[in-house]
């Protein structure tokens, strides 16, 4: 009973509320939640010293590698994987209820962009289609299936095929949303360069080891001079959360109500930085209910004094910089 009420709570909660119901939610993991139990143990932090959001313990996403992140008698019903380059450990991310995940995206796709019955969608979503396990490809499906427009589909290497039906819909002012794998816009964008003026191009972010690496500015750049784009979108997600964040131009990401972004120091891992300030990325995501609601990824970034936040990049040897307390957990 308590969990259906928490779900509710999540979709209803506001920046009045926010504060009060992420408490609730520290209290409803550290009880549940073997794994960050024990971690905010090691942290010297409890349901009693904690009094403010930014008291609270954010797992390094590294744990999602090396252990269950779950409840110990619940069961997954989706395991989603992430990408990873060669060689690395992928993380996992033990879903309970794909009904609540689907809620998440679903709500804050309908919150920045309206009904999804509006658009045609298309993914150019190589690197991720071509393997099982992706939250971002389960995501995709959903929402085309809420769009129910005749020509959503997933596309690999077929740019040409892509570029007639983004120009056929361009010409039937079809409002269209195509999301792709950034490597795989800027081919697109190179090899069949033409005005999209109705057309919404959003970037995941990422070359996955098939381009060098260069700046989020750059990546737009290229992009909205080859399709004569205003704007450039941007998604911001991982496998280890059930929330998205958003950007309609200019790499500025904005939440959903039920999601916040801090930026804790580099040097001090449980030192929350000020506004303006550059350090790595923790993420509140309360839809992550049933996992676990904090964590502190390897990205780097800084929030703005709107509240929106920006991704600078990584963290160098992300794999081996997380907090020394996964040692005493292994």
């Amino acid at each position: 009973m308590l969990r259906k009420q928490l779900i509710e709570k999540i979709f209803e909660v506001n920046s009045r509320t926010f504060e009060a119901l992420t408490l609730e939610i520290f209290v409803y993991q550290l009880l549940n939640n073997d794994v960050y139990r024990e971690y905010c143990k090691l942290s010297g932090k409890n349901e009693v010293n904690v009094t403010r959001y930014t008291d609270i313990p954010f797992l390094p996403i590294e744990f999602f590698k090396t252990h269950r992140i779950i409840p110990e008698s619940y069961s997954a019903q989706k395991i989603f994987t992430s990408s990873g380059t060669s060689g690395q450990i992928p993380g996992k991310h033990h879903v309970h209820s794909l009904s609540l995940y689907e809620r998440s995206f679903l709500s804050g796709f309908d919150l920045f962009f309206g009904n999804p019955e509006n658009y045609c969608i298309l993914a150019l979503l190589p690197s991720y289609a071509e393997r099982s396990g992706s939250s971002l490809v389960y995501m995709m499906q959903k929402l085309m299936k809420a769009s129910r427009h005749p020509l959503n589909n997933f596309y690999l290497d077929n740019y040409s095929g892509l570029s007639d039906v983004l120009i056929k819909l361009n010409e039937m002012n079809q409002k269209t949303i195509l999301i792709g794998v950034t490597f795989a816009l800027i081919e697109l964008a190179e090899k069949y360069p033409v005005s999209l003026d109705h057309i919404m191009i959003m970037e995941t972010g990422g070359m996955k080891g098939k381009r060098a690496e260069i700046t989020r500015e750059e990546i737009h750049q290229i992009l909205t001079r080859s399709f004569h784009a205003l704007k450039i979108y941007s998604e911001y997600g991982m496998t280890e959360l059930l929330s998205q964040a958003y950007s309609t131009g200019e790499g500025r990401f904005h939440t959903p109500p039920w999601m916040k972004v801090l930026i804790r120091g580099l040097n001090d891992p449980f030192q929350v930085e000020d506004q303006n300030a550059s350090g790595a990325i923790n993420i509140i995501d309360l839809a992550n209910l049933d996992s676990c609601a904090f964590i502190a990824t390897a990205d780097l970034g800084k929030i703005n004094n709107d509240g929106s936040f920006e991704v600078q990049g990584r963290m160098d040897q992300s794999d081996v910089r997380g907090c020394n307390l996964m040692l005493e957990l292994s």
